[in-house]
C-alpha cells in the first residue's frame, strides 16, 4: 500500500531524513520507533505533504504521492493523527468528528462511520455535545483518533498517541487500536516512544536514528535485538 524509497526531506535546504525506505502492506500494523529528534514526525509530515520531499519516491495505493498536493492526500485515504492531539477546543466532540469527515469517502459513509467510531470509543458518544477542550488528555486523544477515522481512511498514521497519558489510558488506546484494525481491516502506521508496546502490537517495525533507518524487521526480531533491548527497552 505504501512504499517509500530513498526519501530525503527536511526544512529549507537542510535534510532531516536521509535515504529513508519503508514499506507498509495493506492491513498491516507497522511501528516506527527511535529517540527524540530522529526524524519520525518529519517522516509523517512528508507523507502528509506539509514537508516537501527533496528526493526519493513515495507511492501510495498506486499513486505517486510526491506529485499529489497536500490537500488531496486525505482524499486518497491517508489520515494523519498528529502529535499533541490538536483537537478544536471550542468545538464539540461531534463537531470535531465532523471536521474529519470532509473527505469524499468520509462524507459518503458518515453515518455508518460515526456508529463504528462510537462503538470503538463509547466515551465520544457520551461526550458528543461537550467542548473538546474540556476533556481529559486521554479523551482528547480519542477525539483525534475518531476524527482521523471519520475520513474513512485506508491508512491511519498515528504520531505519538500515548504522549502525556497515564500508562493505563495509553494501554486502553492501544487496545482500541487493535480492535479497530481487526474490525475494519485498517492499515496503521505508528510512531511511538513506548517501544515495548509499539513492537508488541506491530507486524514489523523500523528503528529511525538521526534521520536514517538503522534497523528493520518483524516485531519479534526487533524486540530481541540487543541494540533495541539496551537502547529502548532498558534491558
Amino acid at each position: 500500500m505504501l512504499n517509500v524509497e530513498n526519501l530525503r526531506a527536511g526544512y529549507s535546504s537542510v535534510p532531516v531524513l536521509h535515504d529513508v525506505s519503508i514499506e507498509v502492506g495493506a492491513g498491516e500494523f507497522v511501528s516506527i520507533v527511535g529517540p527524540n529528534g530522529a526524524g519520525k514526525t518529519t517522516l509523517f509530515k512528508t507523507l502528509s505533504g506539509t514537508v516537501p520531499a527533496m528526493s526519493g519516491s513515495i507511492r501510495f495505493a498506486g499513486h505517486d504521492l510526491v506529485a499529489v498536493p497536500p490537500h488531496r492526500r486525505p482524499h486518497l485515504g491517508i489520515a494523519h493523527v498528529p502529535e499533541g492531539r490538536q483537537v478544536f477546543p471550542s468545538l464539540s466532540v461531534l463537531e470535531n468528528l465532523e471536521m474529519g469527515a470532509y473527505t469524499e469517502a468520509g462524507r459518503r459513509s458518515w453515518k455508518e462511520n460515526l456508529k463504528r467510531i462510537y462503538s470503538w470509543l463509547p466515551v465520544l458518544a457520551e461526550r458528543a455535545a461537550q467542548p473538546a477542550g474540556t476533556l481529559s488528555g486521554g479523551e482528547q486523544q480519542m477525539v483525534a483518533i475518531g476524527r482521523g477515522l471519520a475520513s474513512a481512511p485506508k491508512l491511519l498514521m498515528l504520531d505519538e498517541p500515548s504522549m502525556g497519558l497515564a500508562p493505563t489510558v495509553a494501554d486502553f488506546i492501544f487496545d482500541r487500536l487493535m480492535d479497530i484494525r481487526r474490525d475494519a481491516g485498517l492499515t496503521i502506521l505508528l510512531v511511538e516512544q513506548r517501544v515495548a508496546e509499539a513492537l508488541q502490537f506491530a507486524d514489523h517495525g523500523y528503528v529511525l536514528e538521526t534521520g536514517r533507518v538503522v534497523l528493520a524487521g518483524d516485531s519479534r526480531k526487533l524486540s530481541a535485538d540487543d541494540r533495541v533491548r539496551q537502547a529502548y527497552l532498558g534491558m
